[in-house]
């Protein structure tokens, strides 16, 4: 294959342009550029041909039409060696562009900024690079595509190994990537233009579109996925919400564990140490100190915590990293860690230290199905004290609130069927025992009874809490029976005036929120 003549540079990142566009000088190669990539280059001493002059047309309305012409998308399309396109290429004065480097003008991160204005987010929108990008991809056979910067060292390489052009097999590689990157572009613009449409009409954005695109980056390959079996890897902003500070490398497991466990501590704002066991809390408990925190969650089971993940909303102190560093545990996940907790948890060199960075509030929980996907807006909803409906004879007392609402926060990061006993005395609040992923909500509620006695937990005057209504009386009278005094619930239950009046029969205090937490 013939060498490369031509390269059309055209950027809006101009990371590593310098370098990158002298190399391609001393290789031989030609660069026609555009606008400021051009004017970049020439501050830098490097020959550039102006696009307009290559073409014999100039940039017009604002920039706006600068490589939209023929000559062009004609030197990126033409099929080498075919006669007719050949012909063609000649009679019309088209001369082959054989290397593309564009990357894309920065909509993704224009828009990120919430007051950014409908004029600057179109603004935004590149036309010209990405049919260049397209043009030289589909004609990958004779023409490289490169879209990203990370790629202009192996470009070179790739040149210099092969004689002066790079082989198909390298090039097949980087056109995917455009595809990928061009993909993942519209669908962002897409996304956005929605939600401006829908802000247009006054009413919130609709968080599930007719057409949900999805085109998220690899982040990196993982060793294996929830057994040694199965190949993994994991895709898209994971690293922009935690940080790995310390320890070996995050497992399939650990992912989905550090985030159900930084998901279940994000919703208290006392201090609060969460200990989680295949995306289940084991223990919660929440005090004046984190020390405290850890105690009360971790009295709830002593045995499962066992290589579990430890999550904490303050920052870890020396204190409760001595405590912590008693066990085994996989991970732990916390805003920041203070020097002398990482002093003592680094000696542990496999104990992953992840910081957290931002929890995600917004956005779609996605679950593949067969065929394709299922979505849903985040479960954000909570309830608070004002809410809550008593339908019992007896109201709460002013602790057994504290509980029930402790418990409420617990119970909706639980597996359903899900139960918790909990209690609180107005300083501290904790978990007692936990009844995760049952068939019958009565099996979960006798799950929960056994942890606590096998912990050594007196359940006399608890509260409980149910992620959804209980269908019979038998749940209410299993807590009852077990020491429990109040119980929150969604409620209704066709057979809510029989759990009603069971809660009445042993003088419990009950509450109906209105809303669920089942999680599947």
């Amino acid at each position: 294959m013939a060498k490369i003549q031509r390269a059309l540079i055209s950027v809006s990142d101009k990371t590593g342009l310098v370098d990158f566009a002298k190399e391609l000088r001393a290789l031989g190669i030609e660069i026609v550029s555009t606008g400021g990539t051009a004017r970049s280059l020439k501050d830098a001493g490097i020959p550039v041909v102006e696009i307009s002059q290559f073409t014999g047309f100039p940039e017009i309305l604002d920039g706006r039409v600068k490589t939209l012409h023929p000559k062009v998308h004609g030197g990126l399309l033409y099929l080498r060696g075919n006669p007719d396109h050949e012909a063609q290429a000649a009679k019309h004065g088209i001369q082959p562009i054989d290397l593309v480097v564009v990357n894309l003008y920065p909509f993704e991160k224009t828009v990120a900024n919430p007051d950014v204005s409908l004029h600057d987010a179109i603004e935004n929108i590149d036309i010209g690079g990405p049919s260049m990008l397209r043009s030289a991809a589909k004609n990958h056979a004779s023409v490289t595509a490169v879209v990203d910067p990370a790629d202009y060292g192996a470009v070179l390489d790739d040149i210099k190994e092969h004689g002066g052009n790079t082989c198909e097999k390298f090039r097949w590689k980087l056109a995917v990537k455009v595809f990928e990157t061009t993909s993942r572009y519209d669908g962002a613009i897409a996304q956005h233009l929605h939600a401006e449409r829908m802000k247009a009409k006054g009413e919130a954005a609709a968080p599930l579109p007719e057409t949900l695109t999805i085109s998220l980056k690899k982040t990196q390959d993982l060793r294996y996925g929830e057994n040694p079996h199965q190949r993994a890897a994991l895709y898209g902003g994971f690293f922009e919400h935690f940080q790995q500070l310390h320890g070996k490398e995050l497992s399939y497991n650990n992912i989905l564990d550090l985030t159900a466990a930084a998901d279940l501590v994000a919703e208290f704002e006392e201090p609060t140490v969460a200990i989680i066991k295949h995306t289940n809390p084991c223990g919660v408990g929440s005090a004046a100190t984190l020390l405290d925190a850890w105690h009360l969650a971790y009295e709830t089971d002593k045995q499962a915590p066992f290589g579990g993940i430890i999550a904490a909303n303050r920052p870890l102190d020396t204190p409760i990293a001595h405590a912590i560093a008693e066990i085994f545990s996989e991970v732990i996940v916390a805003p920041e860690f203070e020097a002398g907790a990482l002093a003592i948890l680094r000696k542990k060199k496999n104990l992953r230290l992840i910081k957290s960075l931002q929890p995600a509030t917004r956005g779609l929980t996605l679950r593949s199905v067969t065929g394709g996907l299922l979505a849903q807006e985040r479960d954000t909803r909570l309830v608070s004290a004002a809410e809550m409906k008593t339908v019992t004879q007896r109201h709460p007392t002013q602790e057994e609130r504290h509980a029930i609402l402790f418990a409420w926060r617990v119970v909706k990061h639980v597996k359903s069927n899900a139960i918790v006993f909990a209690r609180a005395d107005g300083r501290s609040s904790r978990t007692l025992g936990i009844g995760a992923g049952q068939m019958s909500r009565v099996d979960s509620s006798k799950i929960a009874v056994w942890k606590a006695k096998e912990a050594g937990l007196d359940l006399k005057e608890s509260a409980v809490a149910s992620d959804a209504f209980f269908p019979f009386a038998d749940g209410v009278i299993a807590a009852a029976e077990a020491g429990a005094t109040a119980v929150i619930q969604p409620g209704g239950s066709v057979r809510d005036a029989e759990v009603i009046a069971a809660a009445d029969e042993r003088d419990v205090a009950m509450v109906f929120t209105g809303i669920r937490h089942f999680r599947h």
